[in-house]
């Protein structure tokens, strides 16, 4: 009985020793049918050039050093270090398998057509699952050679998400040096292009990973700066609007709009969010807004940043009389007016048209100088005032008009002072380039 318990575990072993031979036999029997076309293609092309034909027949003659001789040639040298790079990453140990990946971002950085040999040697799936590997340098070397491969290949982006690389991020952030965020945070952008193309990118699996590399403290602006770049990405796709919505992305991007070296980006993003009804919904329950966007509205060196704001409040302001209310009791038109003199063209347009609304709205409330308001009927303009409201709008309104007059007199007064100082320089050097001697008397 023994005896056969020892033939069958015996036999089951040498079983499963012949497969991992046959394995790597059929492996290595691969690369070198991939590699042999690649050379044999790469010499068609040299006998097919002319030039370098010619320079063979003229070089007959010439005594070649032996040491040259025996030289292997370049493309040979390179092929052996790919081989035995890839033999390493597939059958070698820990070690071996980080110095492989690090290797192979380095051949796949030089040569384009590198990568698309990779991907047919099954590199990407062993990189892949480096990634979600405990050990940090193994972990960072396989995400830097998965960006260098991902690179101009919409192929090898779809294979690292077929392998289930959104599956492999980090759970904690702040366990992460600044390194491996940067490395993480380039990878999901190049893979946030496959949203446009319709590609199987789990939005719902990266989002939690982008949500906390921006709400940390700890984390650089630069690597703040990729993750807006790969939510805005997402945006663009409209089954991604919930993921975003329900992850916490509109809160996030708020809070980041008002850092100026974010806030374009953060503001483009929630320009997209805010046309959907979800996006829109969750941007008017935010306590910040519409404070922080008129706060942007006054940032003159920044113009697209206020492009982008007066777009989102004009959104916002449209056929919603709560949000209007809220904007003006922000302090909007005395911003809105002072935007219509020195905004740019666009922002101008998007200003001169809010304050047209805040003109109706104003109408509406206070009703006719002739005699009572009979009907409060406005398309879009909101809901009916009662007495009491009426008085607050016109008390309010009135201290707005207030306000925004002593504004524009102190703007008028700035700039004539402006043009006196102007036309005195412009004076004084009339009078220091002309001299007494040019004078016809």
């Amino acid at each position: 009985m023994s005896s056969s318990r020892t033939q069958s575990s015996s036999s089951s072993s040498s079983s499963s020793v012949w497969q991992l031979q046959y394995m790597k036999l059929h492996f290595f029997t691969r690369i070198r049918s991939l590699l042999k076309s690649k050379t044999s293609s790469r010499k068609r092309n040299h006998q097919s050039s002319p030039e370098i034909s010619s320079s063979q027949h003229d070089s007959e003659n010439v005594v070649v050093p032996p040491e040259i001789i025996s030289k292997p040639p370049e493309d040979q040298n390179e092929e052996v270090v790919l081989q035995k790079t890839v033999k390493r990453l597939h059958f070698g140990s820990l070690e071996e398998k980080e110095k492989a990946a690090i290797e192979i971002e380095k051949l796949a950085r030089e040569d384009k057509n590198t990568r698309k040999l990779m991907s047919e040697l099954g590199v990407l799936q062993v990189l892949v699952s480096m990634v979600g590997s405990d050990i940090a340098g193994q972990q960072i070397a396989a995400v830097r050679a998965l960006i260098q491969l991902s690179h101009g290949s919409n192929t090898n982006k779809a294979l690292m998400a077929n392998a289930g690389i959104c599956s492999k991020l980090p759970k904690n952030v702040e366990v992460l040096d600044q390194l491996t965020r940067h490395g993480f945070a380039e990878l999901l952008l190049s893979l946030s292009s496959l949203t446009n193309a319709q590609l199987p990118v789990a939005s719902s699996l990266i989002l939690p990973f982008l949500m906390d590399t921006m709400n940390s403290d700890s984390t650089d602006m630069k690597c703040k700066e990729i993750c807006l770049a790969t939510i805005n990405n997402l945006c663009m796709v409209l089954e991604n609007i919930a993921p975003l919505v329900i992850n916490g992305a509109v809160q996030t991007l708020i809070s980041l709009m008002l850092v100026k070296d974010l806030a374009e980006k953060a503001l483009a993003s929630l320009g997209q969010l805010v046309v959907t009804q979800m996006g829109k919904k969750a941007m008017e329950e935010c306590l910040a807004v519409p404070k922080s966007l008129i706060e942007i509205l006054t940032w003159e060196d920044k113009p697209k940043c206020q492009e982008y704001s007066g777009y989102i409040l004009m959104v916002l302001a449209h056929q919603s009389w709560s949000q209007r209310e809220k904007m003006a009791k922000a302090g909007i038109v005395p911003v809105l007016l002072e935007v219509t003199l020195l905004g740019s063209p666009l922002v101008q347009k998007r200003a001169v048209k809010l304050l047209q609304w805040f003109k109706d709205e104003r109408n509406v409330r206070m009703g006719p100088h002739s005699g009572p308001q009979t009907s409060r009927v406005s398309s879009g303009m909101g809901s009916p005032m009662s007495p009491r409201s009426g008085e607050e709008g016109k008390k309010m309104m009135k201290n707005l008009v207030k306000q925004s007059l002593y504004k524009n007199m102190e703007m008028i007064t700035r700039r004539g002072n402006v043009n006196m100082e102007k036309e005195a320089c412009r004076l004084k050097s009339l009078i220091i380039s002309t001299s007494s001697k040019s004078l016809t008397y």
